[in-house]
C-alpha cells in the first residue's frame, strides 16, 4: 500500500516508523523544518518537508495514487481538512482521523472520515473498562460502514448469563464477533453460552448497541 501520513509528531514518527517495517510504502508529511531534520535522519526519504493541508503539496507527493490518507496532527481542523482533500480532490478511497477533542468525534464522521481514533476517548474507555461496573464501551467507529466496534462485559446478574447467542435472538445489526472468557479467546457461534464476566467485542449499528445493551445488561447496570 501507498500511505500517506500527515502530521510529524510522536504519533506519526512511530505509525511511519511501524508501517515501514511492515513493507509498505510510507511518506510521512511535516511542516516544521527542524522536525523534518530530526525525522529524516531515522526514517529517511520516507519523511517531506510540507503542509498536508495544501492541495499543491499533496498533488506533490501523488495523493492520488494512495491507498490511504491518516491524518495525526495534534490540530483537529488540520486533520479533518487533510481528510477531507483526499478524499475530495484526489478520490482517496480511505482515510484515517486523529480526533484531539472528543467533542468533534461525531462531526468527523458526518463529513464522511472513514475512520476516527480519540486517543482522550481511547485512555478514557480503557479507564471506564477497569473501573468495577459494567457498561457499554465504543471501540472504534467505522463511518463509512454505518458501524462501531464496542466491547461489554457481562454482569454476573445478566439476564443473557446461561442462555446461548441463539436465545437472545439479537438483530443482524448487533453481531458479535469475539467472545473472551480469561484467558481464552471464542469465536461464536449460535450454540455459545454466554457466561457472566465474559468480555464481549461485537460490531453494531446505533440500533443494535441499544438491543445488544438490553440484551446483556441488568435494568440496574443499563442505568450507569
Amino acid at each position: 500500500m501507498y500511505i500517506l501520513i500527515g502530521g510529524g509528531g510522536q504519533v506519526g514518527y512511530y505509525l511511519t516508523k511501524g508501517l515501514l517495517q511492515q513493507g509498505h510504502e510510507v511518506l510521512l508529511l511535516e511542516k516544521e523544518s527542524r522536525r523534518v531534520r530530526q525525522l529524516t535522519e531515522e526514517l529517511g526519504t520516507a519523511v517531506a518537508r510540507g503542509d498536508a493541508c495544501e492541495a499543491r503539496v499533496l498533488s506533490d507527493v501523488g495523493a492520488e495514487r494512495a491507498d490511504l490518507v491518516v491524518a495525526v496532527t495534534g490540530d483537529d481542523e488540520d486533520n479533518l481538512v487533510i481528510c477531507q482533500l483526499a478524499k475530495a480532490r484526489f478520490k482517496v478511497k480511505r482515510t484515517i482521523a486523529r480526533v484531539n477533542n472528543p467533542r468533534n468525534d461525531e462531526l468527523f464522521q458526518k463529513l464522511g472520515i472513514d475512520v476516527t481514533i480519540s486517543p482522550t476517548r481511547t485512555i478514557l474507555h480503557q479507564i471506564e473498562a477497569e473501573i468495577p461496573h459494567h457498561t457499554l464501551v465504543p471501540l472504534l467507529t467505522l463511518t463509512k460502514a454505518g458501524l462501531g466496534l464496542v466491547e461489554v462485559t457481562v454482569p454476573p446478574d445478566s439476564p443473557a448469563a446461561g442462555q446461548t447467542l441463539q436465545a437472545l435472538r439479537l438483530p443482524r445489526s448487533a453481531n458479535i464477533a469475539l467472545i473472551v472468557r480469561g484467558d481464552e479467546n471464542i469465536t461464536p457461534s449460535g450454540e455459545t453460552v454466554i457466561q457472566g464476566e465474559d468480555r464481549i467485542f461485537a460490531l453494531v449499528t446505533q440500533d443494535g448497541e441499544e438491543a445488544l445493551g438490553n440484551a446483556i445488561l441488568t435494568e440496574e447496570t443499563a442505568e450507569v
